[in-house]
């Protein structure tokens, strides 16, 4: 059974896929590489690339690494036995408050935003086969922020009450994107399309709702709109981290359904695999997670984007690699706010600034780049 799989898994795809320009250009064919770690009775089987474990390995290094510095550095700086003492409960206590209560619920909140939003992107582009499907360009970021805007200028709710807002404002997004698409396919090119038209009017419903607010609320609901990881608290750390935690292990046991649907329905259907409620179940994943995180900290742009093709590019994967991508999502947005806060002290930058800058280069790139391929 496994040499059957494995010759299905590097045959090409005979459904067609869609890009910017490229509808009618078949998915390349899958090379399959690495080795097969097996249990003795054969049930269990583990295909582990050596290049993705030392990419995974080298994340999860500079994961540490930005983690320390960002706990070490700053107004006050504080040594690593100084960092370790506090989160064992035993430092000063000024080290206590600095760490405890400023500096580790901003980098718990970091890193699981990047990593929801990051995974989030890699199920939407393995699924459409595009690299322009993520969460902020399709527009589902923007229902969450319209779910969440309800909450905050209307009913005055709690964190709890705006995630909950976010995950429905998210959902119903998606589902508008399904209505208009019905009968027509997830096609990736069309998909995209129809999500920055359903962006742009929800962008439109954002300016109403702030319009509709008070002075404060206003200001308040911008703020939030640009994306920030300031003062965030352990609330804000632990509701995102219990997303994570709930939602994650979904994505990654489903993952090797995800790899087989990139494949084609047609190659996915054969090994078994029941393709549309694959493809539901991970659509609601994904919108989960990038309403979580845009609920806790506003929209983050391109992180969703970004983070997974880079993953992908340095592990060599040919599959959706979702773990590589988590930790690449996390490294780029804790980066990321380690650089807003270091490099432009004093003044408050949010973070949302620094990703959009950084993440519009990329898209310009991204464009120009699909747009040789389409030519060649």
């Amino acid at each position: 059974m496994t040499a059957v799989r494995e010759a299905k898994a590097s045959a090409p795809d005979p459904t067609p896929r869609e890009g910017p320009g490229a509808a009618t250009v078949p998915h390349p064919p899958r090379v399959v590489t690495g080795r097969v770690v097996r249990t003795r009775s054969g049930s269990v089987s583990l295909r582990v690339q050596g290049r993705t474990v030392a990419a995974t390995a080298a994340l999860l290094a500079a994961l540490l690494l930005v983690a320390g510095i960002t706990l070490t550095t700053g107004d006050f700086d504080l040594s690593v036995g100084e960092v370790v003492q506090a989160l064992t409960g035993n430092g000063s206590g000024i080290a206590d408050f600095v760490v405890n209560t400023l500096r580790m619920p901003r980098l718990v909140t970091a890193l699981c935003v990047g990593a929801a939003l990051a995974v989030s992107g890699a199920i939407l582009q393995s699924i459409t086969g595009n690299p322009l499907g993520s969460p902020d360009i399709i527009g589902f970021t923007n229902g969450s922020a319209v779910g969440a805007l309800v909450v905050i200028v209307l009913l005055h709710g709690s964190m709890t009450e705006i995630a909950l807002g976010a995950l429905v404002g998210g959902l119903a997004t998606a589902l508008a994107v399904h209505l208009l698409m019905i009968g027509r396919g997830v096609q990736g090119f069309r998909l995209v399309v129809v999500g920055i038209g359903v962006s742009a009017l929800l962008l439109a419903v954002n300016s109403y709702l702030i319009t509709r607010a008070t002075f404060q609320e206003a200001l308040e609901a911008q703020s939030w709109l640009i994306g920030s990881l300031g003062n965030r608290l352990w609330i804000h750390a632990q509701a995102i981290g219990i997303a994570v935690a709930v939602l994650l292990p979904l994505a990654f046991f489903l993952s090797r359904r995800l790899s087989m649907v990139e494949m084609g329905d047609t190659t996915a259907m054969a090994l078994g695999v029941d393709v549309p409620r694959t493809r539901t179940l991970l659509l609601v994943i994904s919108v989960a997670l990038a309403a979580f995180a845009t609920a806790v900290t506003g929209p983050i742009w391109f992180v969703a984007l970004a983070a997974p093709q880079v993953a992908r590019k340095i592990t060599g994967s040919s599959g959706p690699a979702l773990l590589p991508s988590a930790l690449m999502g996390a490294v780029m947005l804790a980066l990321s706010d380690l650089a807003v806060q270091r490099l432009f002290a004093p003044a408050l930058l949010p973070v949302g600034t620094a990703t959009g800058c950084v993440g519009g280069l990329y898209l310009i790139w991204l464009l120009v780049t699909e747009s040789r391929k389409s030519r060649a």
